[in-house]
């Protein structure tokens, strides 16, 4: 299953602004479990809430986000441009939430996508069906606010489903050497067992990094992994199987 190489058919002015966007990253970031998990208690802001764990969340969103532009934008206005995000420190693979929420204030959409996407391979259904208030939105500095805190889940959903209608055709790349330069090692056939998050994540960055030959085996009918076969949160599988 070699990655097709596809090129833009956008206009050079329109592929000159999209460069101007936040670079994508082509190697994740090491950070131990451990580490998270202490660093999400350290900030946690709604413990006394019921939300010490994750069996019970409060404020997360059950549906698609069905916000339109304004009232994202809107919702965005509403950080604090924090130096030193306390919701970051929560968030498992340390996505640069003030980035992707300051673009959709601005209303970049594009930007916000590739910054989350970036990081996260599995933004929209991250986006769909994390239980934020025990990550993310629960070290949110708003939480104790009359209006709570900033829905991180709802605003990064709404940013990867409009990258998503955008139709933004996949190329390699552009920092990789010609596909004919490429060392021949990057063709060696790469086997990932089960197609969870993990192996999808790790196929992405595989792919970013000029990797060409990878295959992910699934002994289901279907993709997703755990998220595919337990009790969900938010809602059934069939809600966004469609945009693992």
């Amino acid at each position: 299953h070699r990655t097709l190489t596809i090129s833009l058919s956008l206009s050079p002015s329109i592929q000159s602004i999209l460069a101007l966007n936040p670079r994508v990253q082509t190697h994740a970031a090491l950070l131990s479990t451990a580490t998270k998990k202490m660093e999400k208690k350290h900030w946690k802001r709604n413990a006394e809430k019921g939300c010490e764990f994750s069996v019970f969340t409060v404020n997360n969103f059950t549906l698609h986000c069905m916000w339109g532009n304004s009232s994202t934008v809107l919702f965005s206005y509403r950080r604090l441009k924090c130096a030193d995000a306390p919701c970051q420190k929560s968030y498992p693979t340390n996505l640069n939430i003030k980035a992707f929420i300051s673009s959709i204030a601005s209303k970049n959409y594009y930007g916000a996508a590739r910054t989350i996407l970036s990081d996260n391979p599995l933004g929209l259904t991250c986006g769909m069906v994390c239980p934020t208030s025990d990550l993310c939105v629960g070290g949110c500095n708003l939480y104790a606010s009359k209006e709570g805190p900033i829905n991180i889940g709802g605003l990064q959903q709404f940013a990867t489903e409009v990258f998503k209608q955008m139709g933004v055709p996949q190329i390699q790349n552009p920092d990789l050497p010609p596909p004919h330069q490429i060392p021949e090692s990057y063709h060696t056939k790469i086997a990932l067992i089960g197609c969870g998050p993990a192996s999808i994540s790790c196929a992405s960055f595989l792919a970013r990094l000029g990797y060409d030959d990878i295959t992910v085996f699934e002994k289901q009918r279907f993709i997703g992994g755990l998220r595919s076969v337990i009790n969900l949160t938010h809602g059934s599988y069939s809600e966004f199987s469609s945009c693992i």
